[in-house]
């Protein structure tokens, strides 16, 4: 009997060692790709949850935009994420189009205006102190102005490409500018280490660094 019991705790630590991590992975083995289409399709809150976890979640600022938060999107988890979003879309399709696409990390960043950097700027109509004041609207590009960083180790890891998409909260009176959400798009094999750092200066406020481990994403 206890030699049985020695056996079955060998075979389960060979199971251990042998079985497949979960950790950041590039490029994606076959597996890999079935698995982040039925997650896509799955249907329940598992991609929710894997969201979540690939994202930082910001403490409001005292001042400037609030950087609400900062995700880092694998390979997977942005296949997982097109698979949900497709129709009368199979298995075989979603490893097809993986095998021709190039493998991307995207890193995105929330940004939601605030009081004191809000939809609308003060436009002083004269240079007089006691002169009139008018009001402008904030640019939608208002984005460009955030300063982004990215480190793997001591080592800055550049985009290929930034986009920015406003945000807007519109009603029966119109659309007002609530924010921003923007895309830092780069190879999948710039990430080799287990661990990167995301810094953002907003124009007006304090730098948010959060740090992620890549061991701990698919």
């Amino acid at each position: 009997m206890l030699l049985v019991r020695h056996c079955l705790a060998f075979l389960t630590a060979a199971l251990l060692v042998a079985a497949p991590g979960f950790a950041y992975q590039s490029p994606l083995s076959d597996l890999a790709v079935r698995d982040a289409y039925f997650l896509g399709k799955r249907g329940d809150d598992s991609l929710a949850r894997t969201l979540i976890g690939s994202t930082r979640f910001l403490p409001p600022p005292s001042s400037g935009p609030y950087i609400h938060s900062i995700a880092f999107l694998t390979p997977f988890t942005l296949l997982a994420m097109h698979s949900s979003r497709q129709v009368n879309y199979s298995a075989q399709q979603a490893n097809k189009e993986h095998r021709v696409a190039e493998e991307v990390v995207v890193i995105q960043v929330e940004v939601f205006l605030t009081k004191s950097y809000g939809p609308y700027l003060t436009k002083t109509v004269s240079s007089r102190s006691d002169a009139p004041t008018g009001i402008e609207f904030r640019s939608a590009s208002f984005w460009r102005d955030i300063r982004f960083h990215v480190w793997e180790r001591e080592e800055e890891r550049i985009p290929t490409a930034v986009y920015g998409r406003p945000t807007y909260s519109c009603s029966e009176g119109g659309c007002i500018l609530t924010g921003a959400m923007i895309r830092l798009e780069f190879p999948a094999t710039t990430f080799t280490s287990d661990s990167a750092t995301v810094e953002v200066t907003p124009p007006e406020g304090e730098l948010v660094s959060v740090d992620f481990d890549l061991d701990a994403l698919r």
